[in-house]
């Protein structure tokens, strides 16, 4: 008597469809390494432009206003024929350190709040999150120009103005995480052999929430760099002298309008490119915190 004949082994999920699946993970592989070398292009250039290229950036040259882009000058001059390629870089400089410090600052601060709310609960969480829904009521930049308008303009206030408006959001992902981990049977676990809550908060759940945290810092560079152009665009950020890239886009309206092109977009483009490099690495590091990725990684 023949045996039953037995039926196929299914196919595992990943193998039903190779093209797609290796297709996606191609492009998702080729999007961070855009990404990372767009990054450290934009820190060499940074930092070896300035060096390489043997030109003051403040220097005065009326008899070379507004020349286009050239060999001597890649990015063309401005409407005093200041070199653009040095003042841009410089004003990328300067949006990178406010954008990095005030999200490092924001960070901080959305990270000991949310934990806090989170870790205590009761009327400590109501009293915190009231605090949050306040500061949201009010406009973002509107907030930025009240604090601003107390100091002298400058990097510095800049910073505390981003800092300030920007904390929210960390804020609340945070304490969502943390009540997530409060919930998790290792906590209960944890109370059961003895550990006190406050042991639990710093061991376990602080530890937990980080990744989120910096996520949402790395999230935040690219808007804290946005915040300050607007700003600094407005005439309420950096002096008009001082270039960052907004003041170099809102001195640049003028010869704009005369056809010049150029002071306009490559300053636009050195305040787009890290954008877009900080958004693209932030979504891998956003799929790498997601369950299911996280599943994956431990087959």
């Amino acid at each position: 008597m023949a045996e039953p004949a037995t039926p196929p082994e299914a196919a595992p999920v990943w193998r039903t469809r190779p093209g797609r699946t290796a297709g996606a993970a191609g492009t998702r592989t080729l999007r961070v390494r855009l990404s990372a070398a767009l990054v450290l292009a934009t820190v060499l250039a940074v930092l070896l432009v300035p060096a390489l290229v043997p030109l003051d950036r403040q220097a005065v040259d009326l008899a070379s206003k507004l020349l286009p882009p050239s060999w001597d000058h890649p990015f063309g001059t401005d409407e005093v024929g200041r070199d653009l390629l040095l003042r841009s870089v410089h004003g990328l400089r300067v949006s990178l350190l406010v954008g990095v410090v005030a999200a490092l600052v924001a960070t901080v601060a959305g990270t000991a709040v949310g934990a806090a709310a989170g870790a205590l609960g009761g009327w400590t969480d109501r009293l915190l999150m009231r605090l949050v829904d306040t500061f949201s009521a009010v406009p973002h930049l509107l907030l930025g120009v009240l604090v601003v308008a107390l100091f002298r303009p400058g990097v510095w206030p800049v910073v505390v103005s981003v800092a300030l408006t920007h904390w929210l959001s960390t804020a609340r992902i945070v304490r969502a995480e943390m009540l997530s981990l409060r919930s998790r049977p290792f906590v209960d676990a944890a109370l059961s052999g003895g550990a006190s809550r406050f042991r639990i908060t710093l061991r376990h759940l602080v530890p937990g929430v980080l990744p989120q945290a910096g996520l949402a810092a790395v999230l935040m560079i690219p808007h804290a760099m946005w915040h300050e152009s607007a700003l600094s665009f407005l005439g309420l950020g950096l002096p008009a002298h001082e270039a960052s890239l907004g003041t170099l886009v809102q001195n640049a309206r003028g010869p704009l309008l005369a056809g010049a092109w150029w002071p306009t977009l490559f300053p636009g483009l050195l305040l787009i490119v890290p954008t877009l490099a900080l958004a693209g690495l932030a979504a891998a590091w956003r799929d790498r915190l997601s369950p299911r990725t996280r599943s994956e990684l431990m087959l």
